[in-house]
């Protein structure tokens, strides 16, 4: 069953995160895919993702669809013109990719290529619009298409640290829905009872929610994240049960895998991030028995 058709039929949705490499060797891509063929609905292609030059998410997504692994694939606006975001979606949809995510992107300040040029010739709620227009057969500048693509669009909330900080990404949210997102990607969920309020605010926008589950490699890592991002509602009880383990790696592939199993009752799916431990992911699978 499709992505699209498993949304449609109200059913369990997950959802893996692969990145493209920063270079042509694709061989751990493929073989990573090739483990989860089956195992998952699609996977989500981040395109440069954290401000790292990689190789582009069309080309990954399209190495992963020759796989046999539906692709959704993300598009920002921090790299790209209007000119060029048009005529990627529309080579996607040539190349058998039509579940794309409109989403936002680091700043540059924060890449690998620090000095080079912001465009955001347009925002997250243009470029939902434009993808939209693209579908009625017209261009952004009303131009006639020579046969129009058919995308099924989603979004994400952007990441908070308050009770203000929530509502106003909320509200930036039902503005993408509002412009044609058909499904919203949550931040990570760490804790499912402590979010359980904020989850149902979301299940208020009417578009299915697929919650985010990013995996706690180490310590470290957990520390960072409750220390950068309040939002995060990382638990005391959470870290203690990392640094008391024998064995913090297997741990967090636990956490994460009983995360996806209590999440499964309350919202319409998961993405599963492991931000370069993608080879982990049929062992997080199997603690989620998926």
């Amino acid at each position: 069953m499709s992505f699209q058709k498993r949304l449609a039929a109200k059913e369990f949705a997950v959802l893996a995160e692969m990145h493209t490499p920063k270079g042509i060797n694709i061989s751990r891509l493929v073989n990573d895919a090739r483990r989860l063929k089956g195992r998952v609905d699609a996977v989500v292609v981040p395109d440069m993702d954290n401000g790292i030059m990689r190789m582009s998410a069309l080309a990954g997504g399209v190495l992963l669809q020759q796989q046999g692994v539906e692709t959704i694939m993300h598009m920002y606006c921090r790299d790209r013109n209007r000119m060029a975001l048009q005529g990627d979606a529309l080579a996607a949809h040539v190349l058998g990719i039509q579940n794309i995510i409109v989403t936002g992107s680091e700043d540059m300040s924060e890449s690998d290529h620090s000095d080079a040029k912001t465009v955001n010739d347009l925002d997250e709620v243009q470029l939902i619009e434009a993808l939209m227009t693209l579908q009625t057969g017209k261009d952004m500048s009303g131009f006639d298409l020579d046969g129009a693509p058919d995308f099924s669009i989603g979004c994400t909330i952007g990441s908070f640290a308050d009770d203000k900080g929530r509502d106003e990404a909320l509200l930036a949210t039902e503005a993408k829905i509002t412009a044609g997102a058909r499904y919203v990607i949550t931040p990570p969920i760490y804790d499912v009872p402590a979010s359980a309020d904020f989850l149902s605010r979301v299940k208020e926008l009417g578009v299915p929610v697929i919650t985010t589950v990013f995996l706690l490699k180490s310590l470290a890592i957990a520390q960072y994240i409750t220390n950068s991002d309040p939002g995060a509602n990382i638990s005391n009880e959470l870290i203690r049960r990392i640094r008391k383990s024998s064995n913090r790696e297997l741990e967090g592939i636990k956490i994460a895998g009983e995360t996806i199993q209590a999440l499964k009752e309350k919202t319409q799916g998961v993405l599963i991030q492991t931000l370069g431990w993608e080879h982990k992911l049929p062992e997080i699978l199997d603690v989620a028995k998926i």
